[in-house]
């Protein structure tokens, strides 16, 4: 699936090709951290199927649970995550951040990983009090 997509700032913008049934909720630590939320939701880039359109960015190295070193790239003016990848390593999972991506209505996650890490509470987001907009 060809998607696009761009940081809050609108400075970066990209294509990509991913693949849809490769959408997941990640529950690890740094995910956590890194999204400030309780997880991160990626999408995997196909073959390298990565295009930066406009803009650059900024990369921060760091080592993953899972003993990789990943490379996180971000907007270096809005700090919007756009994507993690092993330099060098092609058959790594390339995760690009769904909440990037201007299609991102359509790419329902089809698994979690790193549950081991999750927050207590995330598996049952249904009992808590809903709101369609802010108060």
């Amino acid at each position: 699936m060809k998607v696009d997509g761009a940081c809050l700032c609108g400075q970066v913008t990209y294509e990509a090709g991913i693949d849809p049934d490769r959408v997941a909720i990640c529950h690890c630590a740094d995910c956590q951290v890194n999204s400030g939320s309780a997880y991160g939701v990626v999408a995997s880039v196909t073959d390298g199927q990565f295009r930066l359109m406009t803009g650059t960015l900024k990369e921060y190295e760091k080592m993953a649970e899972s003993g990789r070193i990943r490379h996180l790239s971000f907007c270096p003016d809005c700090g919007t995550r756009i994507h993690a990848r092993t330099k060098g390593d092609p058959t790594a999972f390339f995760g690009l951040r769904v909440g990037t991506i201007r299609q991102r209505a359509q790419l329902k996650p089809k698994v979690q990983v790193w549950c081991g890490s999750a927050l207590p509470w995330v598996f049952d987001l249904s009992v808590i009090l809903r709101h369609d907009a802010q108060d």
